[in-house]
């Protein structure tokens, strides 16, 4: 029989996992997710998540508490009667009497191959890392930060040319059939859970504005995986003419100079130890832009350089 279930999730890397179980004919009874924020051109109107927009148009019911610790939220939640809730990226602590109301648990996709990075940006930190591979984990949640027995795992190899939107929607497909799979094994009795390795723990911080600055004195690689594990949000940034630019992708080339040096007519910046190609750029107040349609619109002096 298809399981009873609640989905909590809030951004777009959630909406394929709550698709796909509805897809697979489990009854979703309601969705949890973050209230709408002020948003829009003149950040008037408020926008519903991408959770939220998913569930209505499937007409399941959905709830946006601003939080899950009073007794009648707890009184809410277990009168749906779930065998199980499945979280995806929900942004909200559940309390114990929340992670105990199921019968069955609750079960979390985590985007890491837990216990590397552990917390809220797995995605940008594996990159920034220069891990060689990130993946999906389904685990059964405890009270600890993504700290519960792992279920199943799924693994990808990160490429240098990889953004963190890249991984993100590429680990967003990947972990909606993997916890398709999870709840299905669930439903027979025959999900496996396994304790987490205490050794390699390693925890993902929120990615914090002031480390977005490009630092230009490191090697090549690290360079271009600073500037794609921040691609496109908040987008890795750099002065040229006073002028700020986010770089959202780039190559490793061939090249040498002062730190920050533009080499050639084809955007190659030297860093500490080799040099990177710029292929996608962002001008402050402008969109996002190919190398060569900014180098049309502002040719670069022989000597500039990004600081």
């Amino acid at each position: 029989m298809p399981l009873r279930l609640i989905f909590m999730g809030t951004p777009d890397f959630s909406v394929p996992t709550l698709l796909e179980l509805v897809a697979h004919g489990h009854e979703i009874v309601a969705v949890y997710t973050r209230a709408p924020k002020p948003g829009g051109r003149r950040g008037l109107q408020l926008q519903p998540t991408p959770v939220e927009e998913a569930a209505r148009k499937l007409g399941i019911p959905v709830l946006t508490p601003k939080t899950l610790k009073p007794p009648e939220a707890l009184e809410e939640f277990r009168a749906f009667e779930v065998d199980a809730a499945v979280v995806v990226a929900y942004g909200m602590i559940l309390p114990q009497a929340i992670l105990d109301a199921p019968k069955l648990g609750c079960y979390n996709l985590h985007a890491s191959l837990l216990p590397r990075w552990r917390g809220a940006a797995p995605i940008n930190r594996a990159i920034m890392a220069c891990d060689a591979e990130s993946g999906v984990m389904v685990m059964r949640m405890d009270a600890g930060l993504d700290t519960g027995d792992v279920a199943m795992a799924e693994r990808v190899a990160i490429s240098d040319s990889m953004t963190a939107l890249d991984l993100h929607d590429r680990l967003s497909r990947l972990g909606a059939d993997l916890m398709v799979r999870a709840m299905a094994a669930l439903e027979r009795g025959g999900l496996q859970l396994k304790k987490q390795s205490e050794d390699g723990v390693t925890y993902a911080a929120k990615i914090e504005k002031a480390e977005a600055r490009i630092d230009w004195t490191w090697p090549a690689r690290a360079v271009l995986r600073h500037i794609h594990g921040l691609s496109p949000f908040p987008g890795a940034w750099s002065e040229l003419d006073d002028a700020r630019v986010k770089i959202l992708r780039c190559e490793l080339a061939q090249g040498a100079g002062e730190p920050g040096a533009v080499l050639d007519d084809h955007l190659t910046i030297a860093c500490g130890e080799g040099a990177i190609r710029i292929i996608e750029l962002q001008r402050e107040g402008k969109g996002r832009m190919q190398a060569a349609d900014f180098l049309r619109g502002v040719p670069l002096k022989a000597g500039a350089k990004f600081t």
